[in-house]
């Protein structure tokens, strides 16, 4: 029996898995099933809030009254973060990678309202962060606080028990709809998700491959980074998890111009998603995975995805970062 470790029942579980009824695909008799992780709150709303669920859980266990963590500046995680320390009573730094701004928008604007610390590190000083992580700690060590540090997207050891948990809650929904499911695909951009996904798919026993459509880095970085998370967490929480049994399976091809910049098909797609089922993507994650979900469906069987039939897309939220994109958009 899976033993979990403490927790902070932070998130509105379950979220709704529910099918698309009306999204157009050309060429494919597919059904698109979406698991609504956007509605695990509102302004702390995606999939970042199962993971952080497990780290203030540690922050608190560990006497912490302060937490670092980091990202882009349209950063969902941190928004998150920013938001349930207010919430909790706990103090919070973030870490943003770019220059700071002219205008506060979106995630950015929330974590600002949150009462976050704020802190810019800029791109050529960006493989510095967990050493400047290191340092805040030390400062605040000095004021007589304590910080927990908690990496980018809470994609670490602890972290990957959020989408574990969330394999226990999809089992649950398969056997009330009577589903099984081919394919359970994500967006992939730290690692947290998609890890917790492919460990959790195997404890449950969960029909369908998990496959992640990355929007950074590559999917040997993703494979590296998972393997590593979950090895940790074999060792931390002893685990009895065989760790030949992994399989790490990430789509590459949709990543566009890089992280954060998406083209645009991609904005086509949201605003389809919007118009005809009320779906609500983002340009940095969600809407990048879901073009590149329906873009492999639509080749068939010569696609990444064969012999799809039905395939269950984990919504991870983002609405607050398509705001600042909004002059991407183009409406007759």
């Amino acid at each position: 029996m899976l033993v979990y470790p403490e927790r902070l029942r932070l998130a509105n579980l379950p979220t709704p898995l529910e099918p698309l009824t009306r999204f157009p695909l050309n060429n494919s008799d597919a059904r698109i099933w979406v698991k609504h992780d956007e509605t695990t709150g509102t302004e702390f709303s995606g999939n970042k809030v199962r993971k952080l669920e497990f780290s203030f859980a540690e922050a608190k266990a560990q006497g912490c009254n302060t937490v670092i963590t980091c990202g882009g500046i349209q950063s969902n995680h941190c928004r998150a973060t920013a938001v349930l320390g207010a919430r909790l009573g706990l103090k919070v730094h973030l870490i943003l990678r770019g220059e700071k701004p002219e205008m506060a928008e979106g995630n950015l604007l929330m974590d600002y309202l949150a009462g976050a610390t704020i802190s810019y590190l800029p791109q050529r000083e960006w493989r510095t962060h967990p050493e400047f992580a290191g340092q805040l700690q030390q400062d605040y060590a000095s004021k007589g606080d304590k910080a927990l540090f908690i990496p980018i997207g809470a994609s670490d050891e602890i972290g990957l028990w959020g989408y574990v948990a969330a394999c226990e809650e999809l089992q649950q929904d398969f056997a009330r709809l009577d589903l099984q499911p081919d394919y359970i695909v994500c967006a992939t951009g730290s690692g947290g998700t998609q890890g917790g996904l492919t460990v959790g798919s195997q404890l449950f026993d969960l029909p369908g491959q998990v496959v992640a459509f990355n929007v950074s880095d590559d999917a040997e970085y993703f494979d590296t980074k998972i393997r590593e998370d979950v090895t940790l967490w074999k060792q931390r929480y002893n685990v009895d998890y065989k760790l030949d049994k992994l399989q790490v399976k990430t789509i590459e091809g949709y990543l566009g111009p890089g992280y954060g910049v998406a083209e645009p098909p991609v904005f086509e797609i949201i605003a389809k998603a919007a118009r005809t089922e009320g779906l609500f993507l983002d340009p940095v994650y969600t809407g990048k995975a879901f073009y590149g979900l329906v873009s492999e469906l639509e080749k068939g069987d010569a696609g990444a995805l064969p012999g799809a039939r039905n395939v269950v897309f984990i919504h991870t939220g983002g609405l607050f970062s398509v705001f600042p994109q909004q002059a991407n958009f183009r409406f007759d």
